[in-house]
């Protein structure tokens, strides 16, 4: 496996200075550019071992906490290991948290993240791909909707509320994605129902958006997250499988 290194840094937008995560191969030279979003319970050990992985694979991987306004990262304290289900208060905590990310905000801020990318001796040249992870997914798409010229491939995993009745549901954006998407539905969750699930597919499909969309069968919300009671380790896999197969065949 490709040695990593890793460092934080902080990010200038137009709100403030956003505390991040990069991480990419140790040789030091340019890799294809990959924006990684956090799940609500933020950047944290997990995540950044997810990053890691990911730059093993030959990328710069840029984890930014999206929810900088609030502070640097851990924005609240949570446990090593999170379960919601033995303190209802981790969701009492994170729910303002992640209904305060609206789309405006996120194209601002996303806006600084691909040009910090573009700035980076340590990205290659080009489009970059974006991965997003439970509310990170809705990040992934909004940010492929707002900078189509710069976004090349987004894959959101275990996403929630992609097609809702709201003006900036992710579905809409649809005709202003040029991406090739790819989203791995969790079974069976709650925050979005078959019904979502068929009207997000058909809004892509209208577009002409090249797209991929699977649901995992048995695996719960947030399957990929290893510190959480959700974790399913086959879904995973084959999420891991399935993101770096689209990134191989953009860059």
């Amino acid at each position: 496996m490709t040695d990593v290194q890793g460092t934080d840094l902080d990010i200038q937008t137009e709100d403030g200075v956003a505390d991040a995560y990069l991480v990419r191969p140790a040789d030091g030279r340019p890799r294809p550019g990959v924006l990684f979003y956090m799940d609500a319970y933020g950047l944290r050990p997990h995540l950044r071992s997810m990053a890691d992985r990911l730059a093993a694979a030959g990328y710069t991987v840029l984890v930014p906490n999206v929810t900088y306004r609030l502070g640097r990262a851990p924005v609240i304290e949570l446990p090593e290991f999170i379960d919601p289900g033995a303190d209802p208060t981790i969701w009492e905590r994170l729910g303002p948290i992640v209904f305060s990310l609206t789309q405006d905000l996120i194209e601002r801020d996303s806006a600084a993240y691909l040009r910090w990318m573009a700035d980076s001796p340590l990205v290659a040249d080009g489009p970059v791909g974006v991965t997003g992870y439970c509310m990170g997914a809705r990040l992934a798409l909004w940010t492929a909707a707002a900078h189509p010229d710069r976004v090349a491939a987004a894959a959101g995993f275990h996403g929630a509320a992609l097609a809702i009745d709201d003006p900036t549901s992710p579905h809409l954006g649809a005709p202003r994605i040029a991406a090739e998407l790819y989203l791995g539905h969790a079974d069976n969750d709650p925050s979005l129902p078959p019904e979502q699930i068929e009207r997000f597919e058909k809004a892509l499909t209208e577009a002409g958006v090249r797209h991929t969309c699977e649901v995992y069968a048995g695996a719960r919300h947030g399957y990929t997250q290893a510190d959480t009671t959700a974790y399913d380790r086959e879904a995973t896999e084959r999420h891991w499988a399935a993101l770096l197969d689209l990134l191989a065949r953009t860059f």
